[in-house]
């Protein structure tokens, strides 16, 4: 176990996206899809969060009862660039240290599906990070689902907030999948085996 994680201590995984219809299949969202699927299967309904601007849902990673890792998992709704104040609410409500904190997001700068667990770093022009990091700190862990770089010309922003292709979108279940079981890797068994299943 990592010395970083108090071993009864919740986790906050924060899958980073844009609310709304119009972006729910964009590279952009794609923590959003990894958030989903955890939510589904610990059987959760994510599920407005008093007064914090977030979609949260409270269960446990790993085997039933105590020895399961208390998890709350949050989809910010606040847009990407404003994450931060979200994170950081909820954070302080329940008591999450930064080292618990996962945030899950697209990364311009690895090929698409392939996935990254780190801790610390920067932001690497990413909007989400940026602002959660401004907000706590950069060391939080973050799984980072490679999407690739725009093709040819395109502007950086254009092709973030552009939905998958059809071609990414065949494998698209798969690779969300996979980044979803490296969050619950990072969180029930540690960032080292995580990383060394993971970091293909």
């Amino acid at each position: 176990m990592d010395v970083t994680t108090p071993a009864n201590g919740p986790w906050l995984v924060v899958g980073l996206g844009n609310p709304g219809p119009e972006y729910a299949m964009n590279r952009h969202n794609v923590g959003f899809m990894v958030a989903d699927l955890l939510a589904e299967r610990i059987g959760g309904r994510f599920k407005r969060a008093g007064k914090a601007q977030a979609q949260v849902v409270e269960g446990r990673f790993g085997p039933p009862g105590p020895a399961g890792r208390r998890v709350v998992l949050a989809k910010p709704m606040s847009f990407m660039n404003l994450s931060g104040g979200p994170v950081n609410a909820l954070r302080d409500f329940y008591k999450v240290p930064v080292a618990n904190v996962v945030a899950v997001h697209d990364e311009l700068d690895i090929d698409y599906g392939t996935l990254r667990v780190k801790l610390g770093g920067g932001d690497n022009g990413h909007n989400g990070l940026k602002s959660m990091t401004k907000a706590m700190g950069a060391e939080y862990h973050r799984v980072r689902f490679g999407i690739g770089r725009p093709p040819g010309r395109m502007q950086v922003a254009d092709f973030v907030l552009k939905d998958f292709s059809a071609a990414e979108r065949k494998e698209l279940d798969y690779f969300v999948d996979r980044a979803a079981d490296a969050v619950e890797s990072l969180v029930t068994e540690g960032l080292e085996r995580a990383q060394s299943t993971y970091n293909s």
